[in-house]
């Protein structure tokens, strides 16, 4: 029995769901340090609720996902020991586990929360599941790009989940389309840009060695139908625009002004942190030789620094809720962080142990 329920957790993607739900946990943090007065005892059932709901409803995206995929997820190395490759669910079974998980999740969040954190989770349920999957996947190389909307939806949720005066209005599609988009601050906005933009040169890294797979299995990848000069230039492309995002983060903010020490100091660390980030990706040599486990090294290492990255950039941007004190801290980890992935990659590089 505990197999069983193994290889249907499987079928959710728990590490991925984990990662975007916290995301949206700290979008909830972030709301209530900026706009609720500060941390309470409700902040922590919102993060519950939050993270249920989330994965639940990204759970159940993903199981569809790896139902209507059963066809080319047998053929591919990193894919060929998922539950419905190995036989351990059946297509059938899978597909309705998925949809009733992302059925419960939506429910569970309209009832626990309110419409508007439910709207935009059932909406990246739909939009993972029929744009990515079942339309963009397969029929274009900007597939990742466009999909990349549903994966960041999370911040959205979680801020949503945290203003309990937020409804959907039914007047109007104008007063409707209003009340989902207007969060009451651009910051759930910047969180829900910054993961837009980080998700193409965070997933190519990967795909600059390893899309030979989805070429062999008819699905296109930048790198196999672009080549990877022109998939490390557009890498490059988005890089920069994280860094531009970044000058917004005191904007996004709402509780600062350009004579506040924590103005400046949230500005320019997320401006430096976005300057390492986009230097991981400049360091890439497409060039290289793969390693022992069929790695591009400097491209494999883009892509597990592009996670901190991530958890770094909404660390400041939660830090900033206590103003100077909070991001001055924020900036030390950061830093630390950093100091620490680069030098444990430089020991790797050079063959240290």
């Amino acid at each position: 029995m505990s197999g069983k329920i193994g290889s249907y957790l499987t079928l959710t993607k728990p590490k991925v769901v984990i990662l975007l739900q916290i995301t949206g946990i700290f979008a909830v943090i972030s709301h209530d340090l900026l706009e609720g007065g500060g941390l309470t005892k409700e902040t922590v059932w919102t993060m519950f609720v939050v993270l249920i709901g989330g994965f639940l409803t990204a759970g159940g995206a993903n199981s569809i996902n790896m139902w209507y995929d059963r066809d080319i997820d047998p053929l591919m190395k990193r894919t060929s020991g998922r539950p419905i490759p190995m036989g351990e669910v059946s297509p059938s079974r899978a597909l309705i586990f998925g949809v009733s998980f992302s059925v419960i999740g939506t429910f569970w969040l309209y009832l626990m929360s309110n419409s508007v954190a439910a709207f935009w989770a059932a909406f990246s349920v739909v939009f993972y599941v029929f744009i990515y999957s079942i339309w963009l996947k397969r029929s274009t190389s900007q597939n990742i790009v466009i999909g990349g909307i549903a994966g960041s939806t999370p911040p959205l949720v979680g801020w949503s989940a945290s203003d309990d005066s937020l409804a959907i209005s039914t007047e109007s599609a104008e007063s409707a389309i209003s009340s989902i988009t207007d969060l009451g601050s651009s910051m759930p906005w910047l969180m829900f840009l910054i993961i837009f933009l980080w998700t193409p040169p965070h997933f190519w890294a990967l795909a600059l060695y390893r899309s030979k797979e989805y070429e062999d299995v008819g699905v296109p990848m930048l790198p196999n139908v672009k080549g990877n000069a022109r998939t490390l230039f557009e890498m490059k492309i988005y890089s920069i625009l994280i860094i531009l995002a970044s000058f917004y983060s005191p904007i996004a903010n709402g509780n600062l002004d350009g004579g506040d020490k924590a103005y400046h100091a949230l500005r320019w660390s997320c401006f430096f942190l976005c300057m390492w980030y986009a230097s991981t990706v400049w360091r890439i040599d497409i060039d290289e030789e793969l390693d022992g486990s069929g790695r591009m090294p400097t491209a494999a290492r883009s892509f597990f620094f592009s996670l901190a990255f991530l958890a770094m950039f909404f660390l400041l941007l939660l830090s900033s809720g206590w103003e100077f004190l909070g991001v001055t801290v924020g900036i030390l980890i950061c830093g630390v962080w950093i100091f620490k992935l680069e030098y444990d990659s430089r020991k790797k590089m050079a063959g240290v142990d």
